[in-house]
């Protein structure tokens, strides 16, 4: 399949260290960048195909990105190692700190993606993956993979098909591919979505995340994650944490001897009386009679 990808792009502030390298594919173009980027660096960028951003250095400490201009530095988040954007997703950067970096563009044609992903998956399970966004930060293989596509963009030794399968492992390690026995709407979180969401749950010492940030923690727009999340577990996000801090709270009561104004100021609620408000919205009682009733039985 003949393909050029067609996508709008402006940066500011950015330039090459070496020429770009090319290589077209059957439906695919794959770029390796090496470039420059100065402290207050901006880009924009907006394709008719998805395309895949693949870092061989770690830039997230410099560089936010957003799906909508307007949210730097709010809503933005950090950018990842790897990066699957779908078709039609507008994407904003914004450079932190001047620094150097590489990354390989992966732009592919929508009908490429599903030739190759619908033999195995189905076409309903393929669809879903290509509009679910993904961001990784561990590569693991991924970086592999990237790294011997490179190879063949930059000096090809081998038959194309070689670097057009080395594509499509990149493609199938990447995004999101929901089980044939899911939902095929795509209307659902994956398994490996919720465990994301549970281990950045986990790791905040107050529990406490606003929807955009778990928003992006799984790679969706904050729109779209309200309502596959509710889909999913039938909570809003807010509720869903509301729970699982009163959980906290619970061990809490049971497993020391801390006031239960401590364990509001340690879980980030406003003070005693939001907590009793929203312990009992969740288990029925307040806080201190919930302990009492189960040191006494």
């Amino acid at each position: 399949m003949s393909f050029w990808h067609s996508m709008t792009w402006h940066t500011e502030g950015i330039r090459l260290t070496a020429p770009v390298k090319w290589r077209c594919l059957d439906g695919l173009v794959s770029a390796y960048w090496q470039a420059e980027s100065q402290a207050g660096a901006s880009g924009y960028y907006l394709a008719d195909d998805p395309r895949i951003m693949i870092f061989f250095n770690d830039v997230s400490s410099r560089v936010q990105i957003s799906n909508q201009n307007s949210a730097f530095p709010g809503n933005s988040r950090p950018m990842s190692r790897a990066v699957y954007v779908p078709a039609g997703v507008p994407l904003w950067t914004s450079s932190s700190a001047t620094h150097r970096f590489s990354h390989l563009n992966l732009h592919m044609h929508k009908d490429r993606v599903m030739r190759f992903l619908s033999p195995s998956v189905g076409s309903s399970a393929a669809m879903a993956a290509m509009r679910r966004p993904v961001e990784i930060q561990d590569l693991g293989a991924i970086e592999t993979l990237a790294g011997l596509l490179v190879d063949e963009v930059s000096e090809p030794s081998k038959h194309a098909v070689y670097a057009e399968s080395l594509v499509g492992s990149i493609v199938a390690g990447l995004l999101e591919i929901p089980d044939q026995a899911a939902d095929p709407s795509g209307g659902r979180l994956t398994q490996a979505q919720i465990n994301k969401l549970n281990a950045r749950f986990d790791g905040r010492c107050d529990g406490r995340m606003s929807v955009a940030e778990m928003a992006a923690i799984v790679g969706l727009s904050e729109s779209w994650f309200s309502n596959v999340f509710k889909q999913t577990t039938g909570k809003t996000p807010l509720q869903w944490q509301l729970e699982k801090r009163i959980d906290v709270a619970q061990k809490l009561l049971l497993n020391g001897d801390l006031a239960v104004a401590d364990i509001a100021a340690q879980l980030g609620f406003s003070d005693q009386a939001h907590l009793t408000k929203s312990f009992r919205q969740v288990v029925g009682d307040t806080p201190a009679a919930w302990r009492r009733m189960r040191q006494t039985g």
